[in-house]
């Protein structure tokens, strides 16, 4: 009987061990999963570049974003006819070209063949800019190109399969910014973030959320792969920011362009913001 109860006792002490240790080592890699993401600052995410300021995913908006300070040049990525990688907003190209139709159904080709800067002069006259005409959509590889090493890239995948995210990750890889840390990536999908997650787990991930699922989202689940989340920055409060980031997700808001939410939500503790003017939120920040 004793040594049923000393065989016992000695099983539950492996037990408590090992659970001792699995506790000690989920709380080591949480710590080590959101030094990911830059924690000493609120991060200014230029919001499709500086789109308040040019045509929004074109070169010049990117360029300008840059001397405006932006620490990030966020970027909307869709996958052409023949499998390449764009800059571009929406899965139709009607609101921000002369073109029509779908950017799936049109070859890259087809694509450069379009103006996308003359609309921003059409629907902002007062910022009108001759070298926004005729200005094109840009590849992935031309930005990386044009900007390299010297900036960060906050790209969120649009409508994602496997195929779209192994030519993206190959992209990246050509580019050397998966191993220099150069790169958040955000989408919508959880399938997709998942996916790269188990690929590379030192990519910082961020869940983007829709305004009617912000309060219902599970958080601790969205940590299991990701090390921060969007937000439309009217769902947020003081306490929910703090709600979230006690469970060790970063906070970035979106889309916000006006000073004084730029300042509350800096006051709220708030870890990134999107906005269309990188300029008015570096002076806050300044």
């Amino acid at each position: 009987m004793k040594k049923t109860w000393r065989w016992g006792l000695c099983v539950l002490l492996v037990i408590c061990l090992v659970i001792g240790a699995s506790v000690i080592l989920e709380r080591e890699k949480q710590v080590s999963f959101v030094s990911l993401l830059p924690s000493d600052k609120v991060l200014n995410i230029a919001h499709r570049g500086a789109s308040g300021h040019a045509p929004e995913h074109t070169l010049i908006a990117y360029d300008l974003a840059e001397k405006m300070n932006a620490d990030y040049l966020e970027i909307d990525l869709h996958m052409t006819a023949d499998h390449q990688l764009v800059a571009i907003h929406d899965e139709d190209v009607g609101r921000t070209t002369n073109g029509v139709g779908f950017v799936s159904d049109l070859t890259l080709a087809e694509l450069k063949e379009l103006d996308a800067g003359t609309w921003f002069n059409q629907a902002y006259p007062e910022l009108a800019n001759p070298d926004f005409i005729g200005v094109t959509i840009p590849t992935l590889a031309e930005i990386f190109e044009l900007f390299g090493l010297d900036s960060d890239y906050y790209i969120e995948l649009k409508d994602p399969d496997d195929e779209m995210i192994d030519a993206f990750l190959t992209v990246l890889n050509k580019y050397d910014l998966l191993e220099a840390d150069k790169v958040i990536i955000q989408s919508f999908s959880q399938k997709a973030l998942t996916n790269i997650h188990a690929q590379y787990d030192e990519i910082p991930l961020i869940q983007l959320l829709s305004k009617s699922k912000t309060k219902s989202a599970n958080y601790k689940k969205i940590r299991q792969y990701a090390a921060g989340v969007g937000l439309p920055f009217q769902t947020l409060d003081k306490a929910f920011i703090e709600k979230i980031q006690g469970n060790g997700l970063h906070v970035h808001a979106f889309t916000v362009n006006e000073t004084e939410d730029m300042e509350r939500l800096i006051d709220w503790g708030i870890d990134g913001i999107f906005t269309n003017y990188p300029d008015r939120l570096a002076d806050v920040l300044w």
